[in-house]
């Protein structure tokens, strides 16, 4: 109770302010294969997490990411040593059988040489998918889903409902499996193995949709999917005011990824963001709901958000400036070298863990 009287005082960190630090980290990541630099923001994610992350079962999801991560790393390996790659390498770790493929699978190739490049590239690409969703379970370990769906705006509110439940599905499936895990080790049953899979897998999945039936339920009850009757006119200007947002905003960010359009990119962008924001605000008039005391932004957030939009900055500026430290090359192969500037510009990424507020203890339970 008492986290959740510091959330209602406004000193805790609004959800928003989370994702929008996980999500820059992300973005951050997608800008180097250094893989001193993707461990360095792994680092920073974790010790937050660890640092910040509530006592609430859907903060247990990072381990799960973590673990989706490596085996991600895992696959893009097992791919690059089965199929090969156009790279040209002189330094042969081993020959593999080569299966031949008819004419119509040309540019395919099983088996063959595998080359210590080939090896690296394929590290240093699944490394930076694997930073992305170790960012990505960070943000749903420490982000309440229903404070961020109350932090929604009216037009967004359905898409945001179903944007949640999606969300929230994976850390309470694992909250599931933990529980029953546990039930099983006690009562001196196998829980490991295909066996114990198959036979907690069941139980999960009945809960599962026991819980979607429950939530339907509710929703329908609250008069979920009821909208208000708004002017002709209203919902024409909304529908072209998000249009032209959305259009706007991809414009701006196809102009700020090639080199051509540098000049029209920014002003392009905001004005998307603009109307985009403006067709939201007439939007939520479909939607009449209030908000039971709803999370501010207050300092705390702001910092945290800010933050993870400096790391993504600084690396974006460091990738234009010195890309070869960002991108260590691996034709020849040398060894990646930790920049010193774009490293501190990551540790940047901490702040999160000193300005947020702790987390409050779990309050023990009650004796039945």
């Amino acid at each position: 109770m008492r986290a959740a009287a510091g959330n209602r005082s406004g000193n805790g960190v609004h959800p928003g302010a989370w994702w929008l630090w996980a999500l820059a980290l992300g973005t951050a990541a997608t800008r180097t294969t250094n893989p001193l630099l993707l461990g360095l923001l792994v680092a920073v994610s974790a010790y937050v997490v660890a640092a910040r992350r509530p006592h609430t079962p859907w903060s247990r999801s990072y381990g799960a990411f973590l673990k989706l991560a490596l085996a991600v790393l895992l696959v893009r390996l097992v791919f690059a040593v089965a199929l090969g790659s156009p790279l040209p390498g002189t330094h042969v770790l081993v020959t593999l059988p080569e299966v031949p493929l008819p004419d119509w699978a040309q540019g395919i190739r099983l088996g063959g040489r595998l080359t210590a490049e080939t090896l690296v590239f394929a590290l240093y690409d699944g490394l930076r998918l694997a930073t992305l969703l170790i960012c990505v379970g960070a943000a749903n370990a420490l982000a309440s889903p229903s404070r961020l769906l109350k932090s929604l705006p009216g037009a967004l509110y359905e898409t945001g409902v179903a944007v949640v439940v999606a969300l929230t599905f994976a850390p309470h499936l694992i909250a599931d499996a933990q529980r029953l895990r546990a039930a099983r080790r006690l009562r001196g049953r196998p829980d490991k193995g295909l066996r114990g899979l198959l036979q907690v897998g069941l139980p999960v999945l009945e809960g599962a949709l026991e819980r979607s039936v429950a939530l339907a339920a509710a929703m329908d009850a609250r008069g979920y999917g009821r909208t208000a009757q708004v002017p002709v006119a209203v919902r024409r200007t909304t529908a072209a005011l998000t249009l032209a947002g959305l259009l706007g905003v991809c414009a701006g960010t196809y102009g700020l990824l090639t080199a051509e359009g540098g000049s029209y990119g920014v002003p392009v962008l905001l004005g998307g963001v603009a109307a985009a924001l403006a067709g939201l605000k007439l939007g939520g008039r479909r939607s009449p709901r209030t908000r039971y005391r709803p999370d501010t932004w207050n300092p705390r957030s702001c910092a945290v958000a800010a933050s993870g939009v400096a790391v993504a900055a600084l690396l974006f500026l460091a990738a234009s400036t010195d890309p070869a430290a960002l991108s260590p090359g691996v034709i020849p192969l040398t060894a990646p070298v930790l920049p010193l500037w774009p490293a501190a510009a990551v540790l940047l990424g901490l702040v999160p863990a000193f300005a947020a507020p702790a987390p409050d203890s779990p309050s023990p339970k009650e004796p039945s």
